[in-house]
């Protein structure tokens, strides 16, 4: 009977253990398309070995506004990849990152990023009108639309959007992606998180929350 009851005491003590490691340790950095997590407890560490951060870019948005690297300083972005006639994955997607849009709506320093991935179709008035159609009012949750080939490379290059390893990738092959990319404040990617999962939006949040406190 001891013997079971100290098990079991010692488990509890290993788990709340490992729960504290990983609570001082925080997010996970991503360097490579496989998304293999690097866990740094050193700060110092942070600049010599995450070398992969977000590339410049420059996209309408749907109000018709220059959106680029410039509205993403300094502050945490979600990002993934939409199209407005998409009838599978994606009014899903917009529907679970309207969770984390409602939950963090008075959070100035977070910025939601849904870029098109048929942007000769998703014009700013198209994405205008998308946006309002799913009653987002939010002025930081920006749809953007511009070149193909601009946004296709971001997307695989960048934020590393497919499941598939996007280098090898033509360029002009569909991109079509469920991810949502979580990336900090000095655009390195942190989390990446199913966007058909309601599920997964409460551990984003979460994650979002973690960034935040790591950099008061």
């Amino acid at each position: 009977m001891y013997r079971i009851v100290f098990l079991l005491l010692s488990s509890l003590l290993l788990v709340s253990c490992l729960d504290k490691k990983a609570e001082a340790i925080g997010l996970p950095y991503y360097n490579e398309p496989d998304f293999t997590p690097i866990f740094i407890t050193d700060t110092s560490e942070v600049e010599s070995k995450i070398k992969h951060t977000i590339a410049d870019f420059s996209f309408l948005d749907q109000d018709s506004t220059l959106i680029s690297q410039k509205n993403i300083k300094g502050k945490i972005h979600i990002a993934n990849f939409i199209f407005t006639t998409c009838g599978s994955i994606c009014p899903k997607m917009t529907t679970n990152l309207k969770i984390v849009n409602d939950s963090l709506k008075s959070h100035s320093d977070i910025v939601l990023l849904s870029y098109s991935v048929t942007p000769w179709i998703d014009t700013p008035n198209v994405l205008k009108k998308y946006k309002a159609r799913n009653e987002i009012t939010n002025p930081n949750w920006h749809f953007l639309t511009g070149s193909k080939n601009d946004i296709y490379k971001l997307a695989r290059t960048s934020y590393f959007a497919e499941e598939d390893i996007g280098f090898s990738k033509d360029s002009s092959e569909f991109l079509h992606t469920e991810h949502f990319i979580l990336v900090d404040k000095n655009k390195r990617i942190r989390g990446i998180y199913n966007g058909t999962l309601a599920l997964e939006m409460q551990q984003m949040i979460d994650d979002i929350k973690t960034l935040e406190n790591k950099n008061k």
